[in-house]
């Protein structure tokens, strides 16, 4: 499993990318919040321009509930899981 958090796409690519040359069959990347649209560019850059032979087997989306610094209470916040699987 890869998380996605705020370095720069190219950082998860070759995450992904140690992942499957390490013998894994899929990875998952997962993300919450704003950094949800950096999951899928990393998704599709090792898609289009790394690996053609990666497919997306499996997308999830839910809603985490994590704890508000600032409010003291919870906040909703939308997270997704793309499970990324190599061919043969």
């Amino acid at each position: 499993m890869v998380l996605i958090g705020k370095k720069p796409p190219m950082n998860y690519v070759l995450a992904v990318l140690t992942l499957f040359q390490n013998g894994q069959d899929q990875v998952i990347l997962k993300a919450r919040g704003m950094a949800i649209s950096k999951a899928v560019d990393v998704s599709q850059i090792l898609k289009n321009r790394f690996l053609k032979d990666v497919e997306v087997k499996d997308i999830r989306i839910g809603t985490e509930q994590v704890d508000n610094q600032q409010t003291g209470g919870k906040s909703n916040v939308s997270s997704i899981e793309i499970v990324l699987q190599r061919g043969a």
